[in-house]
């Protein structure tokens, strides 16, 4: 029976403490001698007569925790990984707070760094996630992703 996907939603910002004590968990996992960590945060764009305040995300997330799964067996199957975690927030998310913490563990540096920037990349891409970018002017965007 396969395992179902793993929820990587986060409503609201990414808290400072639940990323260290991510971090923390793995200190007793002594196979793993590299880290690779992306922390995204909201930045403070000017677009048009307005500056971003925050950020709404929302999602299709049936669809988005299948093609992560489908994402996480391709990257364990390309790299030697010892673990892989994705929190990505739904909802608002202000100017200055992250929104997608991504942490990757192997036993050496190339694959961590290597299989990170490839799922940042998958998921800027690949996933149905939206934001939009809520303006200090009453205005809004929908994001575009780069």
């Amino acid at each position: 029976m396969e395992k179902a996907p793993k929820n990587i939603f986060f409503e609201g910002p990414i808290p400072a403490q639940k990323i260290a004590d991510d971090i923390q968990k793995h200190s007793n996992k002594t196979n793993i001698g590299a880290h690779s960590i992306f922390l995204g945060q909201v930045r403070e764009d000017q677009i048009g007569q307005g500056q971003v305040e925050a950020i709404e995300y929302t999602c299709y997330q049936e669809m988005a925790l299948e093609k992560m799964h489908q994402i996480r067996e391709a990257l364990f199957a390309k790299y030697d990984l010892t673990c892989m975690h994705v929190h990505h927030s739904l909802g608002r998310v202000a100017v200055g707070e992250i929104c997608l913490f991504v942490f990757v563990s192997s036993k050496h540096r190339q694959a961590a760094i290597e299989a990170c920037t490839e799922l940042v990349e998958s998921i800027k891409k690949e996933l149905p996630i939206w934001g939009k970018e809520i303006l200090n002017n009453q205005a809004s965007v929908w994001k575009q992703n780069n």
